[in-house]
């Protein structure tokens, strides 16, 4: 009976070491967030344009219409688009992650509760997570030629949610910066 409790103790005293080392960091990542007008304007869409065209199937078609071509060539080009694909997905998520933290701590630092605010954040994180994970399976098939892969969704997602940021940011105003 000894030990069980004594298990318990351990268990539970890791379990909340892990509770309190997962809220610190958050809270480090949440300070750290330079939330300005100029960090939101360098979040612009523009930087994932050349991602929309990356699996464009026209290159591949080019490609095919060349003497020498063979199908190894494609396969290849394939697999060197999608590495650089999954790049710009990691620097998408990680912006739209960037601009979710800097809305909800705009949203705590607020006088006034915006439940339609967090909820559109809510339903968007939703759809950027479900799209993401789209584009993921649909990569895996466009890596061996089945599909193509479009991003437009998860790109408005991200610009949508920019722009929501921009407008509770006055532009002379910084907070945490």
């Amino acid at each position: 009976m000894q030990m069980w409790i004594a298990l318990s103790s351990v268990a539970g005293l890791i379990l909340m070491a892990a509770v309190v080392l997962l809220v610190r960091q958050k809270a480090m990542s949440s300070r750290n967030l330079p939330v300005t007008a100029e960090w939101i304007d360098e979040l612009s869409i523009e930087r994932y344009r050349p991602m929309m065209r990356l699996l464009d199937g026209g290159d591949l078609e080019f490609l095919r219409s060349q003497p020498g071509f063979t199908p190894g060539m494609a396969t290849k080009l394939r697999a060197q688009r999608c590495q650089i694909f999954r790049g710009y997905l990691r620097c998408l998520n990680t912006d739209f992650a960037r601009v979710c933290a800097a809305i909800k701590l705009v949203m705590m630092q607020s006088k006034h509760d915006r439940p339609d605010l967090a909820s559109a954040l809510l339903r968007n994180q939703l759809l950027f997570a479900g799209g993401i994970a789209a584009i993921q399976c649909r990569l895996l098939l466009y890596r061996w030629g089945v599909c193509g892969v479009d991003v437009t969704s998860v790109v408005k997602i991200f610009d949508l949610m920019r722009l929501e940021l921009r407008s509770l940011v006055p532009a002379q105003a910084m907070l945490g910066a």
